[in-house]
C-alpha cells in the first residue's frame, strides 16, 4: 500500500479533482470523452490512457521489465491467446476490450481507492497520477535516454495515427491523403503518410495554428474545415478525389464528408471515435458502384512491442519528427486548464508532468 496523487473524475460533465507519480501522460480527447459522458467510463475514475514512466518495482513473476527501466505504457496490453490475438490482430484482443469496459486492470481487479472507497482504472493505465499500477503486458521498455515527453505520445496518438497509415489502409506510395483533424493523432497521419511516400496530402482543420503545423509535418495543403467550399477544395486539389481518406476527428460527419471525396476505389478510415449513439448516413447506390471501402482502425491496428519501437527508431533517425507535437506541460493539478486548451486547439497535444512544476515552455 502506498500514497500517490491522481487526478479523480468522480462525475460526469465534473472538473477533475487533485488528491494526491508516471514521468508524462498526453491530454487525449478520449479522455474528455469520458468527462463529458459521450463514452460511458465506471466512476469514479482515475483517467489517462498515455504515459511514460520509469519501472520503480515489479512483482516476482514480471520478467519483460526491472526497476529502473523507462517504459512507454500501452493501454491495450493483449492476452496473446484470443482468436483476434492468434490471428495478429492484438488490437481487437477480446479478453482486453471486455475488461476495459468493466474499469479494472486486466484479469479483474483494482488497485486504486480514495478513502478505503473504489476508483476505476481507466483504459488499465490512469496515467494522471504520480504513480501507476499496470500489467505487465502494458509496459514497452525504451532505450535509456529516450525523451519521455515523446514517449508518451507514442502510446496513444502517434501509435494510432501512424498505425492508421501503416497498418490498417497500408498506402502506396504516391498516393494522395486527406487528413480530417490536425490534433495529435492527425499529425502523426500527416507525417506516418510522408514517411510512407504519399504524393499528395491535404490536411482538413478549423484552427488556424493546426493548419500551419500541419503543413510543416508534411501536409501539401490545408483547408480550413469550416468553409462551406471544403469538399470542392479537396477535389479541386486532388483532380476528382482522394486515395485515402483519414477521419481523426471523432466526428460522425466527418465520415459522410470523407466518402463525397474519396474516389471510387478509395478507402475511408475512421480513427476517431464519435460519441456513443451516433450514427452515419451514406449514399447507398454509390457505396456499391464506387467500391470505396470503408473501416474502422482501433489503436492504429497496431502490434505495440514491435510498433513503438519502430516509431521510436525513426523518430532517431529524424524522419519522425514527433518532438512538434508536444505542445505546453502541465502540472497535474492543472489537468482541466489542460483540457480546456486540447479542446480551443492552443497546441497539438498537452503534456501533464505531474512530479514537476508545470511552469511549461
Amino acid at each position: 500500500m502506498m500514497k500517490t496523487d491522481a487526478a479523480v473524475l468522480w462525475r460526469v460533465d465534473e472538473p477533475l479533482e487533485v488528491r494526491v507519480r508516471i514521468e508524462a501522460s498526453g491530454v487525449c480527447h478520449s479522455d474528455w470523452n469520458a468527462v463529458t459522458g459521450a463514452s460511458a467510463t465506471p466512476l469514479p475514475a482515475v483517467l489517462g490512457h498515455e504515459g511514460s514512466g520509469v519501472v520503480e518495482a515489479v512483482g516476482d513473476a514480471v520478467t519483460s521489465v526491472a526497476p529502473g527501466d523507462t517504459v512507454v505504457l500501452s493501454w491495450l496490453p493483449a492476452c496473446g491467446t484470443c482468436r483476434a490475438c492468434q490471428q495478429g490482430r492484438p488490437s481487437l484482443c477480446e479478453r482486453a476490450t471486455q475488461q476495459m469496459a468493466e474499469g479494472s486492470l486486466p484479469g479483474g481487479g483494482f488497485r486504486l481507492s480514495h478513502n478505503g472507497a473504489r476508483l476505476h482504472h481507466y483504459s488499465f493505465l490512469s496515467t494522471f497520477a504520480r504513480h501507476a499500477i499496470v500489467n505487465e503486458r502494458s509496459c514497452i521498455r525504451l532505450p535509456p535516454g529516450t525523451d519521455t515527453d515523446v514517449a508518451a505520445l507514442i502510446g496513444c496518438a502517434v501509435t494510432t495515427g501512424i498505425g492508421a497509415v501503416i497498418n490498417r489502409a497500408k498506402i502506396n506510395p504516391g498516393c494522395s491523403v486527406a487528413v480530417f483533424g490536425a490534433g495529435g493523432v492527425g499529425l502523426s497521419v500527416i507525417m506516418g503518410a510522408r514517411v510512407a511516400g504519399a504524393e499528395t496530402i491535404v490536411a482538413v482543420e478549423p484552427v488556424g495554428s493546426r493548419r500551419a503545423l500541419a503543413l510543416e509535418l508534411g501536409a501539401t495543403l490545408a483547408l480550413d474545415g469550416t468553409d462551406p467550399g471544403v469538399a470542392q477544395g479537396l477535389l479541386d486539389y486532388s483532380h476528382g478525389g482522394v486515395d485515402y481518406a483519414f477521419v481523426a476527428a471523432g466526428l460522425a460527419s466527418l465520415l459522410e464528408l470523407a466518402f463525397s471525396v474519396t474516389r471510387p476505389g478509395g478507402m475511408i478510415i475512421a480513427i476517431g471515435v464519435p460519441p456513443d449513439g451516433s450514427a452515419v448516413t451514406l449514399p447507398a447506390p454509390e457505396l456499391v458502384r464506387s467500391e470505396k471501402i470503408i473501416t474502422g482502425t482501433f489503436y492504429g491496428s497496431a502490434r505495440p512491442a514491435i510498433d513503438m519501437p519502430m516509431i521510436l527508431r525513426l523518430h532517431a533517425q529524424g524522419r519522425l519528427p514527433l518532438e512538434r507535437l508536444v505542445g505546453r506541460r502541465y502540472r497535474l493539478a492543472e489537468v482541466n486548464e489542460a483540457f480546456a486548451d486540447m479542446r480551443s486547439g492552443t497546441s497539438a497535444r498537452a503534456v501533464l508532468r505531474p512530479w514537476e512544476d508545470g511552469t511549461g515552455r
